[in-house]
């Protein structure tokens, strides 16, 4: 009595184990884009003084402003670094 019931059980355990590989594979994307966004969270929360300075920055001179100044910084740096 317990030969059919075995069998049916080891059936199940293994498409149980085939359905939960697919569920995997197929949450592999969400998985690494949730990981980059927890390392950006992290980042922000490490260090909200300096990421609230850019955006009262943004917000008072506009992107493109704040764009233009640091493109600029950024080629002064680069000459006097030689």
């Amino acid at each position: 009595m317990s030969g059919p019931l075995t069998e049916r059980r080891q059936e199940l355990v293994a498409r149980s184990g085939e359905q939960r590989a697919a569920i995997v594979a197929a949450a592999e994307p969400l998985l690494r884009t949730a990981g980059a966004t927890d390392r950006l969270l992290s980042r922000v929360r490490r260090y909200p003084v300096p990421l609230a300075a850019l955006g009262v920055a943004v917000v008072l001179f506009g992107s493109r402003k704040l764009f233009d100044v640091a493109s600029r910084a950024l080629t002064v740096y680069a000459l006097f670094r030689r």
